[in-house]
């Protein structure tokens, strides 16, 4: 057996949904979501992903995927990044021809993703209560090919995604700039007419699969 294959994650969950967010949204997407996290933002939604989660070797997972029809992974969590052997796991996928995307804190180090995969990365704004642990060097390392998510729960919050845009040069760097409404505090309503107001060119988005399912694991 291939050395990395045999390489153990812990998983919450291997689902087939329509992708809710990003430059994907609406394709049908596998998602690989791993367990583990060491930020703890006031409106996650994925808190029982924290713990707990199955061992599986990195063959049982891509065997796993290729059980559904989806040409598009979203591998995320948790914090994918937190376990190692998850950077092998984006190749060994892409390496079978699935395009890979990636959803991952600005917490952590991104470099080391494979190239072929799309890295959407969210910058914890100052609502979320994790701002101080943004690690500002990330922004080097992505490409044009990525995506930088804010998710905004007030008008402050708002403001501050406005300067860091603008501060951080993002719209020249990656591919997408992503707004989105925390779903429990703040309009979408609202804020697409602050972006409007603004002239902002950004990408605004709601989350497609709760709109969907609302707030069912494994949706």
């Amino acid at each position: 057996m291939n050395a990395s294959l045999s390489t153990s994650l812990r998983i919450t969950e291997i689902f087939h949904s329509i992708q809710g967010e990003s430059s994907s949204m609406g394709r049908p997407t596998t998602f690989v979501r791993l367990t583990g996290c060491p930020l703890r933002c006031q409106y996650c939604d994925t808190a029982y992903a924290f713990t707990g989660g199955e061992v599986m070797t990195m063959e049982a997972v891509v065997q796993r995927v290729s059980d559904f029809p989806a040409r598009f992974v979203t591998v995320t969590g948790g914090e994918p990044l937190a376990q190692p052997g998850v950077r092998p796991l984006m190749a060994a996928l892409c390496d079978r021809g699935y395009r890979v995307s990636l959803e991952t804190s600005g917490a952590m180090d991104i470099s080391g993703v494979d190239d072929r995969v799309t890295i959407v990365m969210d910058l914890k704004t100052p609502g979320s209560l994790e701002a101080h642990r943004n690690d500002y060097r990330n922004i080097e390392r992505l490409r044009n090919s990525d995506e930088v998510k804010f998710v905004i729960c007030d008008d402050r919050d708002y403001e501050w995604a406005k300067r860091k845009c603008e501060e951080l040069r993002l719209g020249e760097r990656v591919g997408e700039v992503l707004f989105s409404p925390s779903a429990t505090e703040l309009s979408a309503q609202a804020l697409a007419e602050w972006i409007l107001r603004d002239g902002l060119d950004v990408r605004m988005q709601i989350q497609l699969h709760k709109a969907l399912w609302g707030d069912q694991p494994g949706r």
